[in-house]
């Protein structure tokens, strides 16, 4: 079991209202989100770049494959919480990646959320027009 364990790595990465359930597996370089391919999910380049940035980083891009579970938020706030994800798990199977890492940033959860809506107002901060009469 402890063999099995090493070969594999789960890790989870949020973003606003998105969560990334990571797997890192050791193979060629393959990332796979919900069950489609990388490419397909993310449409966006900027996605695609946001995602590959930690593997890219550390040089790890062809040697492990990601598998990802995500729910939540849209495309680029799932793109956000793979990232994270991803550089969490690096970090677990090699912590001389984490000063390198850090330094980018990759490790650093975004908070920001969603802002609630106020009594008396159209939304967060949007108001009712005023009238005079």
């Amino acid at each position: 079991m402890e063999a099995e364990q090493s070969k594999k790595n789960i890790a989870v990465g949020r973003r606003k209202e998105a969560i990334a359930r990571i797997r890192l597996i050791p193979g060629t370089g393959d990332i796979t989100v919900n069950g489609s391919p990388f490419d397909k999910y993310f449409l966006r380049e900027t996605d695609r770049i946001i995602v590959k940035q930690p593997l890219l980083i550390t040089n790890n891009q062809a040697k492990f494959d990601v598998i990802a579970n995500m729910s939540g938020g849209g495309l680029t706030g799932q793109a956000g919480a793979l990232r994270l994800g991803i550089s969490r798990a690096l970090v677990s199977l090699d912590p001389n990646v984490k000063d390198i890492l850090r330094k980018q940033g990759y490790l650093t959860r975004d908070p920001r959320a969603k802002e609630r809506k106020k009594y008396g107002l159209k939304g967060a901060r949007k108001r009712f027009q005023w009238t005079k009469r």
